[in-house]
């Protein structure tokens, strides 16, 4: 392997290794004596978690991966399966979808809609997501799968998918069943795929309110529902996600917030009110953007290091990351952070798109905080026989030399 770094100031060669170093420099901001930073909050909850949306870093935590009953959180899940059907094209917003008895005889938290009427896609989510409707939540699951058991097949292979390790959904609205589960780490993973797979219907989790039905009696409609995550409106940065309350679950919160252009999720499970898991909730934000900031270390896609390659068409492979690369580090360190790339030294073709080269490997100080595969960013064919032939000529006396 070979140590590749590039410092802005010089380039270093030594007989065996080329290294270079980057300094990312962060946003000035005024630096924080070195111990300042104080310990997390003590959070009322059963089981939290605190996460950078943009670096995946977990920034505080406890039980996170505690498996729990979730209540309505379930329904982050049930909305976000929708969504990608939605995604997909093989449902509609605009689609009519039939109420069933079992839809209308739901209990709990309701969307209040009548059976055998016929509400589109679009309103129903609605109802899902802002109101907490379980009448809702089934009826879009049996609209999608046919009866909400399939649905619930859906939630989990989708689950699994995203690496939710911690969980089986077995109904859409989170009414409470023997082997229901989540946990705050899983949550806090849809919540992320939810604020940035499906950016379109992201905004519907920030309404304070949604109206639907109609009072039978007088035939006018009925009052605006509020949406019961208090947070928008006690705080400007919050824009999402869901609440969820049972007498198993506790009450439970799922928040996504953003300010000055670093997003938070921070989830709480088990709480002992409506207050407390607003209060509780709000604590952990207020640490995460008060006492971290991010470092923008390389973009995706972007070439890191033309890398020599030997006996292909071309003679240099563009190499760099799969995805933006963005370390999150405590506050007034972000001049310390270093990336350093090492490659592969005698890269032979053919080279597949994608394949990996080498790795960037970022320290704070001592500290390694993050490791990324370094990958070829096209594919490179064998050249022709004189190619190769004046290639390797090349190759034995440079091999001399060094």
């Amino acid at each position: 392997m070979k140590r590749f770094s590039l410092n802005c100031a010089s380039l270093f060669i030594s007989r065996a290794t080329l290294i270079t170093t980057v300094l990312f420099l962060a946003s000035p901001v005024q630096a924080l004596p070195a111990g300042m930073i104080p310990p997390a909050p003590t959070v009322a909850a059963k089981s939290y978690i605190l996460m950078d949306a943009v670096s995946g870093k977990v920034l505080v935590e406890k039980d996170s991966g505690l498996r729990l009953p979730p209540a309505s959180l379930t329904k982050m899940m049930t909305a976000y399966v929708v969504e990608n059907e939605l995604a997909s094209g093989r449902i509609h917003r605009d689609d009519p979808v039939l109420v069933s008895k079992k839809a209308w005889r739901m209990r709990g938290s309701l969307m209040f809609i009548e059976v055998g009427e016929k509400i589109s896609v679009e309103n129903l989510l609605k109802g899902v997501i802002i109101v907490s409707g379980n009448d809702a939540s089934v009826a879009l699951a049996e609209h999608v799968a046919g009866s909400e058991e399939s649905f619930a097949q859906l939630m989990n292979a989708t689950a699994q998918a995203l690496g939710m390790k911690d969980s089986f959904f077995k109904n859409a609205s989170g009414w409470p069943e023997e082997g229901h589960y989540t946990s705050a780490r899983d949550l806090a993973v849809i919540s992320k795929h939810i604020v940035y797979d499906h950016p379109d219907y992201y905004p519907i989790y920030r309404e304070k309110e949604f109206q639907y039905g109609v009072n039978k009696k007088t035939g006018k409609l009925l009052k605006p529902q509020p949406n019961r995550n208090s947070l928008l409106w006690r705080n400007s940065s919050v824009d999402g996600l869901k609440t969820g309350h049972t007498d198993a679950a506790g009450y439970c919160l799922a928040v996504s917030a953003e300010e000055d252009g670093r997003r938070l999720i921070a989830v709480v499970m088990g709480t002992a009110s409506e207050y407390a898991r607003a209060s509780e909730t709000q604590k952990l934000l207020t640490y995460g953007f008060r006492f971290f900031e991010n470092v923008d270390v390389h973009q995706g896609g972007i070439a890191l290091e033309n890398l020599r390659i030997w006996g292909g068409a071309i003679d240099r492979l563009p190499a760099g990351l799969s995805e933006d690369l963005i370390v999150t580090v405590p506050r007034g360190t972000g001049d310390k952070v270093v990336a350093t790339v090492v490659f592969e030294e005698n890269l032979e073709v053919p080279i597949q798109e994608g394949q990996k080269v080498g790795s960037i490997v970022v320290r704070a100080g001592d500290q390694v905080i993050e490791e990324r595969d370094l990958i070829a960013l096209q594919s490179v064919e064998q050249g022709g026989f004189l190619k190769r032939l004046w290639d390797s000529v090349v190759r034995f006396f440079s091999g001399l030399f060094n």
